[in-house]
Formats: C-alpha cells, structure tokens, sequence
C-alpha cells in the first residue's frame, strides 16, 4: 500500500476547493487556485470568453465581491495524462448550470486552466442540490 493520494481525489478534492473559494469570496484563494503557467480561459455563463491570466482573474474579482450563493453536486473526474477534467452541476439560487473545470498537473498539483458554466433545465427536485463542498467524491 501507498501513502500517496488517489489522482482522481486528488482533482477532486482541488475542484472542491475552488468551489469553497466562490462561495466565500476568497480571491487570494481562488488565484491561487489557477494557473499561473499554462494559459487560461474562463466562460461565465451569459458573457464572452475570459483569456489570459489578467483578464481571467479581473473578472473573478468582480465576481467574488458579491459571491453569489453557489452550491455544486455530481462532481465527475476524468483524467487523460497531465490534463484533469471535472464536470459537475452548479447551482446559483433557483438557476442550474453545467460546469467544466479543467486543470493541468503542475509540480504534484492540480491547477485549474479553464472554467465554464452554461444553463440547464433541472427540475427544482432534480441533481444539483447540493452544498458547496458536497461534490460527489466517487
């Protein structure tokens, strides 16, 4: 047996922590949790494509001054070499989104190069109902 964390909980568990940034509204937190190597991109739901770490972060800055009370659930881990990808379902006060979070594997960790959200139809019943922290972990 190994000491070492499983890559898939591993991604998981950063995927996590950029959610808890969010919802907290902590920006040294949720820069820290983005690339500073890799080039990155973000799309918001509803607006134009983010590139570049200065754009990217400018607009999680004015985002996490007025956190929105964000939750996720059904986080899924697929991993192809150094690259991560997670999707899970957002849920933003009555709204449900689909999320995809990518992340590269720097130096033993998971760092995130690109996030986007789009709107779905979910029942109000339905997936994504979770709390903030409660991803799926499987």
């Amino acid at each position: 047996m190994t000491d070492e964390i499983d890559p898939k909980d591993h991604l998981l568990a950063i995927n996590e922590a950029f959610y808890a940034a969010f919802a907290s509204g902590d920006l040294g937190w949720m820069t820290d949790i983005w690339s500073a190597r890799q080039e990155i991109t973000c799309i918001h739901p509803g607006h134009f494509a983010s590139q570049g770490r200065t754009e990217v972060i400018s607009g999680w800055f004015d985002i996490l001054q007025q956190p929105p009370g964000i939750s996720f659930a059904n986080a899924a881990a697929f991993l192809h070499g150094d690259t991560g990808i997670v999707i899970c379902t957002e849920r933003i006060g009555p709204h449900s989104l689909a999320a995809t979070n990518v992340f590269r594997l720097e130096a033993g960790r998971w760092r995130m190069v690109h996030h986007q959200a789009s709107a779905i139809h979910v029942p109000a019943e339905g997936p994504g109902t979770g709390e903030a922290g409660s991803g799926n972990m499987h």
